[in-house]
């Protein structure tokens, strides 16, 4: 695969994010407007400023208007796109392309999810008419198969497995306890989380993300004019999407392991940015950890760990908050839960703090690397897209 990218043609000048979770006392035009406002006011302009939007929405409105109105837009050309979990990933990706076209001198991105009301206790997206051959298992079984092909190919028992899953999950909620806009602020201990009721194969309950409302957004413009908006703009350095074709529940070779799609995506982006050792070269990752053997796995397919080995880099605390590479510094999926259209740019705007310096103290990273990687995945083992982002603080 191959892209010619965007690499410090276009620059976030402003982001917002709301507090995640069962945000029953807020509407979805609530956070729309709570979210956009904490983004405006970061870059100093309105939505008059604004030429064009993007909102990421899976199962909270059909069409533009569903930013327009509780915006009060006029005049304004608002695009909804979804693309599964990667929603929110998908309106930045579009915005940024368009202001890095010359069509338009300043985009807003917005993503934005309201469930907790809908009644369902999860995602209750609309059943699409299909042949009868797609897959018939939950999301958590899904993903369950990944951590005993993982176990069996590199030669981890059930016992130690369980460790690393546990630790994963204990890492995430460590983070997320310090992060005022997390759903879940509470340190959970290896004992508890490995006790966690069983809802599919070896995952327990605290393996699991859960389901939030929230809303996220970022204002980009060409870089060359962001310091008329911010002393500090984040610039993007790639961005890369790739959507499977679903063959990996139908070819008999494909075993659990790895997902494709991230290790294309993961390629590309690093390409676009000239990167060639990740591990030593970012600063953080935000990744979709929607289970605990998914980050597993994330850390291999997005080189920061050899194959087979990420299980031990896991448990040495490799990918803690004081790690040699910090991963989900702000408690990712597991301490936020996962409002689809949200999430990417939730990811985003960590980066957006932690590269400016904005972190809280007790959980800012500590090393001064310039750059950060998001991923953001859709879809279950086998038939993925994703979604790799690379950004910096510095241009060039």
């Amino acid at each position: 695969m191959s892209s010619n990218g965007i690499k410090d043609r276009v620059a976030i000048v402003g982001m917002g994010c709301t507090a995640f979770g069962e945000r029953f006392d807020r509407g979805l035009d609530d956070l729309v407007i709570d979210g956009a406002g904490q983004a405006f006011a970061s870059a100093g302009i309105d939505k008059n400023d604004v030429d064009a939007y993007w909102f990421g929405t899976a199962q909270s409105g059909m069409s533009g208007i569903t930013l327009a109105r509780p915006l009060k837009l006029e005049g304004k050309p608002v695009t909804r796109v979804e693309n599964y979990c990667a929603t929110g990933s998908e309106a930045l990706r579009q915005a940024a392309y368009a202001v890095a076209s010359g069509a338009y001198d300043v985009a807003m991105a917005v993503g934005a999810e309201k469930v907790k009301d809908s009644g369902y206790a999860g995602l209750n997206a609309f059943p699409i008419p299909s042949d009868g051959t797609g897959r018939t298992l939950t999301a958590a079984a899904m993903f369950s198969m990944v951590a005993p092909a993982y176990a069996k190919k590199y030669g981890v028992d059930e016992a130690q497995i369980g460790e690393v899953l546990a630790r994963i999950a204990w890492k995430n909620h460590f983070n997320g306890a310090r992060n005022p806009r997390a759903q879940f602020r509470k340190e959970m201990s290896l004992e508890t989380i490995r006790a966690s009721p069983r809802v599919a194969g070896l995952l327990g309950i605290l393996d699991c993300a859960g389901v939030a409302d929230g809303a996220a957004a970022a204002i980009v413009v060409r870089a060359e004019d962001a310091h008329r908006y911010t002393d500090r703009p984040i610039y993007i350095k790639a961005l890369s999407f790739v959507a499977g074709n679903g063959s990996g529940l139908t070819d008999p070779d494909y075993d659990y392991t790895h997902f494709p799609e991230v290790e294309v995506s993961a390629a590309d982006a690093y390409a676009q940015a000239g990167i060639t050792d990740p591990r030593h070269e970012l600063a953080m990752a935000e990744v979709h950890d929607c289970f605990t053997p998914t980050e597993l796995v994330l850390m291999e397919d997005l080189g920061f760990a050899e194959r087979g080995s990420a299980w031990k880099e896991a448990l040495a605390g490799t990918f803690d908050l004081d790690g040699a590479l910090p991963v989900n510094p702000d408690g990712g999926l597991k301490s936020f839960g996962h409002p689809v259209g949200a999430s990417g740019l939730r990811m985003m705007f960590e980066c957006w703090l932690q590269l400016r310096g904005e972190a809280p103290d007790d959980r800012r990273i500590a090393n001064e690397r310039p750059l950060a990687l998001t991923h953001n995945l859709g879809g279950y083992p086998g038939e993925m897209v994703s979604f790799v982002s690379i950004v910096g603080r510095d241009a060039g």
